[in-house]
C-alpha cells in the first residue's frame, strides 16, 4: 500500500474511534505516543485534527491535517445498480478479496475487513448509524432520519491550489456556530470504492461550526468543526484525550472534518 493509502487507512480508523466513543476500535499501536509531555509532537501528522472548544476564536493558530481529495480514490459514491452487484458483508469477504485481486494478508484485505465489521454494528441508545455504498441509499436513510424536514449539507473546501497536507492554520475570520438540533456526519471509509459511515445524534450533544482557516502558506480553507459535547461514555485510551489532556467526560472534544466528509444537519 502506498505511503498515501496508509495514511488514508489510519485516518479512516481515527475518525470511526471518534465517530464510535464507547464503541471505539482499539487502534493505540498506531498512534502510541512516544515519550513527550503531551503525546502531541510523537504523533503522525494525520492525526493532528483535534482541539479543545476554547480554542474556537479569531486569531487562534494550531497545526492541523488536512488530507486533500486529491490524495484518495474512489471519488465518488457507485450507482445503487453498481453497489447492488457487489456483496457488502464480512461474511462474503474471502470472495471479495479475490473479485479485487487483494491478497488476505494485505492491508488492504484489513482495511475491508474493519469496514464490513463496523458498517454492520447495530445502532445503540440516541444514536443512528448505517453505512452507505450509494449516493441513492445515502440520500434516503438520511431522509429517514430527519423525518418531514429537509436538511442542509456543510463539507470542508480547501480553496488553494498550494495546498499542504500539514503546516500551522489561523482562524482568519471568527467561527460561526451552526445550530442544529439532528446532526449526521459522514465520514469516507478504507475500501476499494467510495464508502460512507454515517451516524447521527438526536439532541445537543454536539456543536457545528464553520471555520475560514489561513495558512502559513497564504492556503485558504473553509472547514467545518464537529465538537462532541459528551464524552463520558469514550474510552480512556482514545486518541483525542492523548493529544488534548483530560479523559471522559472531562470536556468536550473538537476535530475538523476532512474534504471528502459529508455533515447533513436540520
Amino acid at each position: 500500500m502506498a505511503l498515501t493509502s496508509t495514511i488514508i487507512f489510519i485516518y479512516a480508523l481515527l475518525l470511526l474511534q471518534v465517530s464510535l466513543g464507547s464503541k471505539a476500535l482499539e487502534i493505540n499501536a498506531l498512534v502510541k505516543p512516544k515519550g513527550d509531555q503531551d503525546g502531541y509532537q510523537s504523533l503522525d501528522p494525520s492525526l493532528k485534527v483535534f482541539f479543545k472548544v476554547t480554542d474556537l476564536y479569531l486569531g487562534k493558530t494550531m497545526p492541523i491535517y488536512f488530507a486533500s481529495d486529491r490524495d484518495s480514490v474512489p471519488t465518488r459514491l457507485l450507482s445503487r445498480e453498481e453497489a447492488d452487484s457487489i456483496p457488502f458483508s464480512s461474511s462474503k469477504l474471502p470472495y471479495l478479496l479475490e473479485y479485487f485481486s487483494f491478497s488476505n494478508t494485505s492491508p488492504q484485505a484489513k482495511a475491508m475487513e474493519t469496514t464490513l465489521k463496523q458498517c454492520e454494528l447495530k445502532s445503540e441508545g440516541n444514536e443512528f448509524n448505517f453505512c452507505v455504498t450509494s449516493l441513492e441509499s445515502m440520500l434516503e436513510k438520511t431522509r429517514h432520519f430527519f423525518g418531514t424536514v429537509k436538511p442542509n449539507v456543510l463539507t470542508t473546501k480547501i480553496l488553494s491550489s498550494n495546498h499542504a497536507l500539514f503546516q500551522n492554520y489561523t482562524f482568519v475570520e471568527k467561527p460561526l456556530e451552526i445550530l442544529a438540533s439532528k446532526v449526521v456526519a459522514c465520514h469516507t471509509m478504507a475500501y476499494p470504492y467510495m464508502v460512507y459511515y454515517c451516524h447521527g445524534h438526536k439532541g445537543h450533544l454536539n456543536r457545528v461550526f464553520k471555520i475560514v482557516l489561513g495558512g502559513d502558506n497564504t492556503e485558504r480553507v473553509e472547514a467545518v468543526a464537529v465538537c462532541h459535547m459528551d464524552t463520558s461514555t469514550w474510552d480512556r485510551d482514545h486518541v483525542a484525550f492523548r493529544i488534548l489532556g483530560g479523559g471522559p467526560g472531562t470536556s468536550p472534544v473538537c476535530h475538523v472534518l476532512p474534504v471528502d466528509n459529508l455533515l447533513w444537519f436540520a
